[in-house]
């Protein structure tokens, strides 16, 4: 079998995957591309908070806040202003305003601030021993091993509660994957 050689996404240097998935030649390329990502995250962040602070039924807005809505560099919008290319109103020393339309005519609709992706709603669960499976219970119940049970509750994300050296699941949850067959 022939290995194919990858470049990485960070030096552009050709290497030798250890797996398919590898697209970094090294971990300091990969933590090169971490720290990267995190920079991004916080930059856009900061983004978000100050695009959410702009009033949306404001008319005639700032540079400043045209460039954080509409993703332009405020230079660039100065000379365009100067350019005469966006009509703008001088309200008096360090005051120019831009008209939220025309730079939606420009540049679309304002930047599209991405929604943070609901979590699902949280269950609550009634973690009391009577509303529980012991994994013992669990396992000869539906004729698993306990190790089984365990990988399944991790897999699935299912709370449990330690009591003694006995751990307990919810009987709704339990019933829910094994009677449904979720698992598999």
């Amino acid at each position: 079998m022939k290995r194919i050689d990858k470049q990485c996404l960070v030096c552009g240097d050709g290497f030798l995957p250890k797996s398919v998935t590898s697209v970094y030649c090294s971990p300091k390329c990969s933590k090169r591309a971490y720290k990267f990502k995190m920079l991004q995250l916080k930059k856009e962040a900061v983004i978000n908070a100050l695009a959410d602070k702009i009033p949306k039924d404001r008319i005639f807005i700032s540079v400043a806040e045209a460039g954080i809505l509409f993703g332009v560099a405020k230079r660039t919008l100065y000379r365009l202003v100067g350019q005469g290319k966006i009509p703008s109103v001088n309200l008096g020393t360090r005051l120019l305003r831009i008209d939220r339309r025309v730079m939606q005519e420009l540049y679309g609709p304002a930047r599209s601030l991405r929604q943070t992706e609901s979590l699902p709603n949280k269950k609550l669960y009634s973690l009391e021993k009577e509303d529980c499976y012991s994994i013992g219970e669990i396992a000869h119940r539906f004729q698993i091993s306990e190790g089984s049970v365990y990988s399944h509750i991790r897999k699935y994300s299912i709370p449990t509660r330690q009591i003694g050296k006995h751990v307990f699941a919810p009987k709704s949850e339990i019933d829910d994957l094994y009677n449904g067959n979720d698992f598999i």
